[in-house]
Parts: C-alpha cells; structure tokens; sequence
C-alpha cells in the first residue's frame, strides 16, 4: 500500500503562485511514477504533470504548459507542483496520484494510489 497526502493548497488571485506537495509513504519503492491530476466542479478528473519513469523527463497538460512545474525529492519522498501565472480555470481539487506499473500517464484510471485532494481556488 501506498498512501498519498498533499498540502499547499488555497485561494489566491489570478497571476498569483501556490505549491502544492504531496508526502508518499508506505511502499513507495514498487511505485512506477507519481503524477498530479485535477477535478473541477462538473467535470471529469484530467491530467496536469508527470516524470517519466526515470525521473528523466517531464509531461504537462497542455493548458499549464510553461506554468506549472512538476519536482521530486526523493529522500523526502515528496512530489511538487509548483503552479504559478495561475488562472481562474485552474480552480479544482488536486490531486497526487502514483501508478504501478508502465501505462498512459495520461489517463487517470491506470493510476493506483490517489491522495485525497487539496483544493485550488483563482479569482478573477
């Protein structure tokens, strides 16, 4: 088992900056890859950020592309996302998520182990 916590959320005003991180522990050596997911209100859980499995490489999301930054420490077991330009459409619950196995990063239904989110709030 793999338990997931994030932190750093809240509420700021657009063009503002928040990091979000997210504390692993448990099995975490099985894990494959961690990455971030959100869910706005209404709307299906989508993808935001991920490492390839070796940490070499970074996926975004192509609407945070250039504004978001997805970091690791792996002494601390700790995955980031540092968010900044934040918009108004970036309000959704956010969640850490790690998988497995080698899979889509993109789709949220192959990944295992889920956080229980930390919400995102932009005003305009």
């Amino acid at each position: 088992q793999v338990q997931l916590v994030e932190s750093g959320g809240g509420s700021v005003q657009a063009g503002g900056s928040l990091r979000l991180s997210c504390a692993a522990s448990g099995r975490t050596s099985g894990t494959y890859a961690m990455g971030w997911f959100r869910q706005a209100p209404g709307k299906e859980r989508e993808f935001v950020a991920t490492f390839s499995w070796n940490g070499a490489s970074a996926y975004y999301a192509d609407s945070v592309k250039g504004r978001f930054t997805i970091s690791s420490d792996n002494a601390k077991n700790t995955l980031y996302l540092q968010m900044d330009s934040l918009k108004p459409e970036d309000t959704a619950v956010y969640y850490c998520a790690a998988r497995l196995r080698y899979s889509l990063y993109y789709t949220p239904g192959n990944y295992n182990y889920w956080g229980q989110g930390t919400q995102v709030t932009v005003s305009s």
